[in-house]
């Protein structure tokens, strides 16, 4: 791709000054701009000129996979991609460590990557612009009252839910709040979201998986303590009473410089997916005799 600028999501607090260097060097270097995204996660860190993001800019994320869910948000608007910088372990969004930063520049500007396009949950609320969560969407309660959540898909009724809220998620975000709070996994690529409630107080509303095709609407009914919205981990400032969420395809671009990342590979590797005990004891004993 031809670059026009750098452009720069940083986390709050994790020291970037390495990966700072490496971008300011080699931008230099080769007469770009950097400057710097405003988003919610950045906590007011500044460290380059603000600027709206254009055509032809790289959006890179310094820090780890949250600071790239906030970049991929970001470049929606201006549809640019997003590389991946940790500053840490590598997680399932980064696609370079710090240390290998000035190789993936160096790749970029060749045009040697390859996009890996990720969909996107169009969270839609009566009059007001619609927004957009790249992992999921979550209802919690405040406070000590259940919050009531009518959950339809097109026109047809699945369930009034009371409890403790209930997560929408893609399949990227599947394996995250939904996973943990016993959702199914939706593997990468899956055309589809996942309706996860969470804390149900009785009745039976198993996590629903709603195809591409269909729309899923929810109807909120807080009780006196309220509740908040999240949008990929962050909160929103005006919860909305009524949402119409639409899955759309290839909506933000990552750099990859290879295959898609396994992603049950990572989990297990991770070890947020666990065999039977009984079959880990088997092993075990294979090993010892």
């Amino acid at each position: 791709m031809t670059l026009g600028r750098l452009a720069l999501v940083v986390h709050p607090a994790r020291p970037i000054d390495a990966p700072l260097d490496t971008i300011e060097r080699w931008a230099s270097e080769r007469g770009m701009d950097v400057v710097q995204v405003a988003v919610d996660r950045d906590g007011g860190r500044r460290v380059a000129p603000a600027a709206e993001l254009a055509p032809g800019d790289l959006l890179v994320a310094v820090g780890g996979d949250g600071t790239v869910l906030a970049a991929l948000r970001a470049s929606l608007a201006a549809e640019v991609p997003v590389l991946g910088v940790a500053c840490g372990s590598l997680g399932a969004l980064t696609a370079v460590h710090a240390g290998g930063l000035a190789d993936a520049l160096e790749r970029v500007r060749a045009g040697d990557w390859q996009p890996r396009r990720l969909p996107a949950i169009e969270v839609a609320a009566a009059g007001r612009e619609s927004t957009w969560a790249i992992n999921d969407l979550v209802l919690v309660r405040q406070g000590t009252a259940q919050l009531v959540v009518e959950v339809a898909v097109g026109d047809e009724r699945y369930a009034r839910l009371a409890g403790d809220g209930l997560i929408v998620a893609t399949a990227l975000g599947s394996t995250a709040y939904s996973m943990a709070a016993g959702g199914p996994v939706l593997m990468a690529g899956t055309p589809a979201m996942v309706c996860t409630p969470l804390a149900m107080h009785g009745g039976h509303a198993p996590p629903l998986v709603v195809p591409a095709t269909a729309a899923l609407s929810l109807t909120v009914h807080p009780g006196f303590g309220g509740f908040r919205a999240e949008i990929d981990g962050q909160a929103q400032p005006d919860a909305a009473l009524a949402y119409r969420l639409s899955l759309r395809a290839g909506r933000a671009t990552l750099v990859s410089f290879g295959p898609d990342p396994r992603a049950l590979t990572g989990l297990r590797e991770r070890g947020l997916i666990l065999d039977s005990p009984r079959i880990l004891a088997r092993d075990a004993r294979a090993k010892g005799s």
